[in-house]
């Protein structure tokens, strides 16, 4: 139902780039990439302006994610309701913060995401309840890594039933940890180590956003 999601089970890396408002999205979808990511936090995406860009990708290769500007349930239904297969969302600090985006995402009992009909490609459903099933399960839910709070609460986010991908957000990241852009130096090399191992640890993946955005066991 989401090859995406599939890909990163398997344990195989998968990358995507950014796209912006003035590209044409069904191009790239069809370029090679496993998803293209619409950023509402940093780029000129209007959240309530995704879907048109969103459609003209059904039946592309590539899967829309959707980056929110925050951790708010409004913003991430808007996302969802366009057609987003995947979320990621920006600063993630606990366990607690971790499970209320993955309410948001979904449809009760396991989530309280409002229902505006079937929305985004999921498939032909004999029943209702099949499609809101289908989504639970399916969709990717991307908590970012990128300060020192998360870092100490590592463990608890990646346990957080729902969460697929701890991402990691390498500029704010280095800043917290007081080493801005200093990607090479020992203390972030460090901090990149704990977020895989805690990874790995709880079966899910680590990923980075830099340019090129991959994602990996």
């Amino acid at each position: 139902m989401n090859a995406i999601k599939d890909s990163i089970k398997s344990g195989r890396t998968v990358v995507g780039t950014t796209v912006t408002p003035n590209v044409d999205v069904s191009i790239l979808a069809d370029a090679g990439y496993d998803f293209l990511l619409f950023d509402t936090q940093h780029s000129a995406w209007e959240i309530k302006q995704l879907q048109p860009s969103i459609q003209t990708m059904r039946g592309k290769q590539a899967a829309p994610l959707v980056r929110v500007a925050a951790n708010q349930a409004y913003q991430i239904c808007f996302a969802l309701d366009a057609g987003a297969r995947g979320i990621v969302v920006p600063m993630v600090n606990t366990s607690a913060e971790a499970e209320a985006a993955v309410r948001a995402c979904r449809y009760f009992p396991l989530g309280n995401r409002s229902n505006a009909g079937v929305r985004g490609e999921w498939g032909e459903f004999k029943n209702y309840r099949d499609y809101l099933d289908t989504v639970n399960n399916e969709l990717v839910i991307v908590p970012m890594i990128e300060t020192n709070q998360s870092l100490e609460n590592l463990d608890a986010i990646a346990s957080v039933p729902g969460v697929d991908v701890l991402l990691i957000g390498p500029s704010d990241l280095s800043i917290e940890l007081g080493v801005p852009l200093d990607y090479s130096c020992d203390t972030y090399q460090r901090a990149l180590d704990k977020i895989a191992a805690a990874a790995a640890k709880r079966g899910i993946a680590a990923g980075i956003q830099n340019g090129l955005s991959g994602i990996k066991r």
